[in-house]
């Protein structure tokens, strides 16, 4: 279940009920990547995962947004995500684009800077323009 903000990014998904806590969190994280076109994984109080939802909503994307931190699983999926980003990066943000891993707010900078972020936000269906 999603619902808008009232805040001007994206779709917040609200504490997940108890019987999905028994998912494997590998998984889960899967699955929450692979379910919207833009995903970004966050800590509601990290001033860079708020950076990375204003860059979204700056170029006309509504990412869903998983606030880790109010997530009772957040823990896990944040081991999760720092296997996948590997140990020498930040664990959050971390965005997914059409399913697939950019990465931390580095990448994600990265690829905007080379003009890489909007075909490949085309390609995911987040941007029509």
């Amino acid at each position: 279940m999603q619902y808008q903000a009232e805040t001007t990014w994206g779709y917040y998904v609200p504490a997940v009920r108890q019987s999905v806590m028994m998912v494997d969190p590998v998984e889960r994280v899967v699955r929450l990547a692979s379910e919207s076109a833009v995903v970004i994984f966050s800590v509601s109080t990290c001033c860079m995962c708020h950076a990375a939802k204003r860059l979204f909503c700056g170029m006309g994307v509504n990412p869903t947004v998983y606030e880790l931190d109010q997530d009772p699983t957040g823990r896990e999926m944040e081991r999760v995500l720092m296997r996948l980003l590997g140990k020498y990066s930040p664990t959050v943000p971390v965005v997914f684009i059409g399913g697939k891993l950019v990465g931390a707010m580095d990448r994600v900078m990265a690829s905007h800077i080379n003009g890489t972020l909007v075909p490949l936000l085309k390609e995911a269906g987040a941007l029509w323009l």
